[in-house]
């Protein structure tokens, strides 16, 4: 008998994902191998002795409790508490507190798929004695959801929701399935949005309270989205998962009642047949599953399919690893084939083909002998998430195309209010322009007016952004990455980058097609505002000691890098008092530097500062974020030096401000930790990303960041890297200290780094990182992004999953080349081992 007063069904999702399936019923009321998916969670309730039962309902609530009522055909009590607002998981929890308050409940999602022994996770709870006990798996890619650590004892002592995969520490994940006392209640405030993974569970760790991890065993898979539905079929089909399958069973076929199959039809490898079945001769069923109430024609083909109630196939039609939901109607001779989402009520003619990778919205009708070879929402690449960060990011004219464009353009606009105004900018490449132009299309039509800055580089656009009443910003750029990708980088009204909830609101209505049209009198207006040059010269004149800097009459190169930098940089460097030499400096968006030409181009900017006698050179990035550094020598510091170079000399020429605090990334070398140390300022590290350093801004002890790829920020100008800045801020602090270049260089404490990328399947990398926070368990250590374990003899090595490619990165760092690079190889050594292991 379980020791729990009631359950928990959690059913007001929106099911955005499982779009078109759930365009008209709740995602928990999605059949699942000829059952709703809530009635597999219901029945796995009842084998483990639940059978008082709340329902937490907000999407769609009728269709759910006029199917459940009172519970009574599955022999148990069932109540509902419908939510007046999305008060999120655990605020929802609080919303049915009235209900709860007897006795330790268990809560479980009303749409996952699992055959977890329940009654063993209950046991584990009891015997810890915890306030709350969160039931755990391992999965190959831990990425989308909730990361936990826990103790020889179960005891969870981090918890991160949703990482990066820099923040993978483990690839033991939370299945939002929670054990809890009533007691907890009380921690959770009511009306108002409040979530377990990122505000209770975080809160009770800091308060110390006992919370636990349960490590279960068996099967369980968050039906997430169309492919994980899909892929939950086929594990049903292949007997991975343990539930209860409507009808008789003869041999791999199970049929329901009153069904009728004709002797003739042939049936390969594992099928459901739901209720009321009528199958017609020579048909072909192959892996698949049809609901109730299904007609199939003479001579139909279905293999790896999901038909649900009611739909009928006509004569000599072929579906191929399709999802049909209630009442479609396929005429004769259709083809469907592979991830094709039919929704409910629509209709397609005779000698009809609809192409792969396609959906049909809810009751449209394709015509007799169509072609379908489009998805009339979107291309299939956007199938699981837009950002990386702020950013979106797309093959040009591929992925990234005009009609992508508008309808992401529409998602930020009805994510916005009527009314509101967006900043918009682009870099030179003609692509941008055109996705530009695509995605104010779409903001217009929903009603937002955009201020079109047009070619102007992004540091600029944020800070037009951030001192503009607007309600967000927007650049399109080639990217920097990959020159046959764009990029689409979404700012918040502040300038940094646009804020996860603001980004999931845009998913939400981009994947759901809840997109807002406003009548033709409310359409937004498109403004190209006056007058941007001059006040961002204005500006950057302004926060810097313009007298100084002339003063000192520098002789610098600048290297445009054929970038934007050109058309506004020139006219500041007149203010500035500066004799400079530019080179590469006129715009084209095609001379992309490919790494041979770009070494060719140091080389020749070497020579000519040597020969020439200029003082210091400056290369700058085409979009005007970061820089590369070259001495009086003819010497090109690495960007970690740069680094070291920029940090020794904003502590000397900002004395009198002392103490503060300066954020660089984890990745940045303990030169800076020594320099730091010698002027009494605190180091914060942060994550290696652009993001987390505008992030790290938001500390008002701090005053400087520093990147380690040539981006800098200085928060009393701006709270985002700004090459131009940079190389202003560079100046004036040369000309406060006296100090050169070459002179830091040579006096600045040196360490020395070693770089390996180590070669990791992606469904290893949860495993490598739980094995390196065991390893790494006795040494000093920071988890921030990765691991970086410090060493007893001074060394010390940082361990990263990269985000975009199958690998981890190793650097280690040490007081020699040969120390770091030894340090390098010990790890990578590990790193393989770990990622070969079986998973245990």
């Amino acid at each position: 008998m379980a020791a729990v007063e009631k359950a928990v069904i959690m059913a007001g999702g929106f099911g955005t994902r499982l779009r078109p399936l759930t365009m008209e019923i709740p995602k928990p009321m999605v059949p699942l191998a000829g059952k709703p998916m809530m009635e597999h969670i219901v029945r796995l309730l009842v084998r483990h002795g639940m059978r008082r039962m709340l329902a937490v309902l907000y999407f769609h609530p009728d269709a759910i409790t006029s199917y459940f009522g009172d519970g009574s055909r599955w022999d148990v009590t069932m109540e509902y508490v419908r939510a007046a607002a999305d008060y999120g998981t655990a605020g929802s929890i609080k919303n049915a507190e009235a209900y709860l308050r007897s006795g330790r409940f268990l809560i479980i999602s009303g749409d996952v798929l699992t055959d977890f022994d329940l009654s063993a996770a209950i046991a584990f709870h009891c015997e810890k004695n915890a306030d709350a006990t969160i039931v755990l798996t391992r999965t190959s890619n831990p990425l989308q959801y909730g990361i936990v650590i826990a103790d020889s004892d179960g005891r969870i002592r981090r918890f991160l929701e949703k990482p990066s995969w820099g923040e993978v520490f483990s690839d033991t994940i939370n299945t939002g399935i929670y054990i809890l006392e009533p007691r907890v209640l009380e921690l959770i405030p009511p009306a108002r949005e409040f979530d377990f993974s990122k505000d209770l569970f975080p809160m009770m760790l800091e308060r110390g309270d006992a919370l636990y991890g349960y490590i279960a065993n068996g099967y369980w898979r968050d039906i997430g989205n169309l492919s994980e539905y899909q892929q939950a079929h086929y594990d049903v089909l292949a007997g991975n998962v343990r539930i209860e399958i409507p009808g008789s069973r003869r041999g791999n076929v199970w049929i329901g009642d009153g069904s009728t199959i004709d002797p003739s039809v042939e049936c390969r490898g594992t099928v459901i047949i739901g209720n009321g079945v009528q199958i017609a001769r020579n048909a072909v069923l192959d892996s698949c599953v049809i609901g109730n109430d299904c007609q199939i024609g003479a001579g139909a083909v279905i293999a790896r399919s999901v038909l649900w109630d009611g739909v009928r196939i006509g004569v000599a039609s072929h579906i191929e690893g399709a999802v049909l939901a209630s009442n479609v109607q396929l005429g004769e001779r259709v083809a469907v084939e592979e991830n094709v989402f039919v929704a409910e009520g629509c209709s397609i003619g005779d000698g009809a083909v609809l192409g792969p990778n396609i959906k049909l919205w809810p009751r449209k009708h394709v015509e007799p002998h169509s072609i379908v070879v489009r998805s009339m929402i979107h291309e299939e690449k956007w199938s699981r998430e837009l950002f990386t960060d702020a950013r979106i990011t797309g093959a040009s004219n591929v992925e990234m195309n005009p009609e992508f464009a508008a309808r992401l353009g529409t998602a930020i606009g009805t994510a916005l209010p009527i009314g509101a105004t967006v900043v918009a900018s682009r870099d030179p490449d003609p692509t941008s322009r055109m996705i530009k132009r695509a995605l104010v299309a779409g903001l217009l039509s929903a009603g937002v007016s955009v201020e079109d800055l047009q070619m102007t580089p992004i540091p600029q656009t944020r800070l037009a952004t951030r001192s503009r009443s607007v309600a967000a910003g927007f650049h399109v750029r080639r990217s920097f990455r990959n020159p046959t990708m764009t990029d689409i980088v979404i700012i918040g009204n502040d300038g940094r980058d646009l804020p996860t909830e603001l980004a999931k609101k845009i998913e939400r209505y981009f994947f759901g097609e809840d997109i807002r049209r406003v009548p033709y009198e409310r359409v937004g207006q498109l403004r190209y505002p006056e007058r941007q040059n001059e006040t961002y010269v204005a500006d950057y004149l302004r926060a810097l000691d313009v007298e100084r800097i002339a003063q000192r009459r520098f002789r610098i190169l600048i290297d445009y890098s054929f970038g934007m930098a050109v058309s506004i940089f020139p006219s500041i460097l007149g203010r500035l008092g500066t004799t400079a030499l530019a080179l590469n400096s006129y715009i084209d968006p095609f001379r992309a530097s490919t790494t041979a030409a770009d070494e060719e181009n140091r080389r020749e900017i070497s020579g000519i500062m040597r020969s020439l006698g200029y003082e210091i050179g400056f290369k700058i990035d085409p979009g005007a974020e970061r820089i590369a550094l070259v001495d009086e020598r003819g010497y090109w510091f690495s960007s970690m030096r740069l680094l070291t170079i920029i940090t020794k000399l904003f502590l000397e020429s900002n004395r009198e401000h002392l103490p503060f605090a300066i954020a660089v990334p984890v990745e940045a070398t303990s030169e800076v930790d020594i320099i730091a140390a010698e002027y009494g300022a605190e180091v914060l590290r942060t994550k290696n990303s652009h993001t987390a350093m505008m992030e790290a801004t938001r500390d008002e002890r701090i005053r400087f960041v520093g990147g380690t790829r040539g981006g800098f920020i200085f928060p009393e100008y701006s709270v985002a890297t700004d090459g131009l800045y940079t190389i202003g801020k560079v100046l004036e602090m040369l000309a406060r200290t006296g100090f050169s270049l070459a002179e830091l260089d040579s006096e600045l404490p040196k360490r020395h780094q070693s770089r390996l990328s180590v070669r990791c399947p992606w469904d290893k990398k949860g495993t490598v990182m739980r094995h390196a926070i065991e390893w790494s368990s006795a040494y000093d250590r920071q988890l921030i992004d990765g691991v970086k374990v410090f060493l007893p003899d001074g060394r010390s090595v940082l361990l990263v999953p990269s985000r975009e490619h199958a690998a981890f990165s190793i650097v280690a760092e040490a007081d020699s080349p040969d120390d770091a690079e030894h340090l390098a190889e010990e790890v990578a050594a590990l790193v393989a081992q770990w990622g070969s292991t079986v998973q245990s």
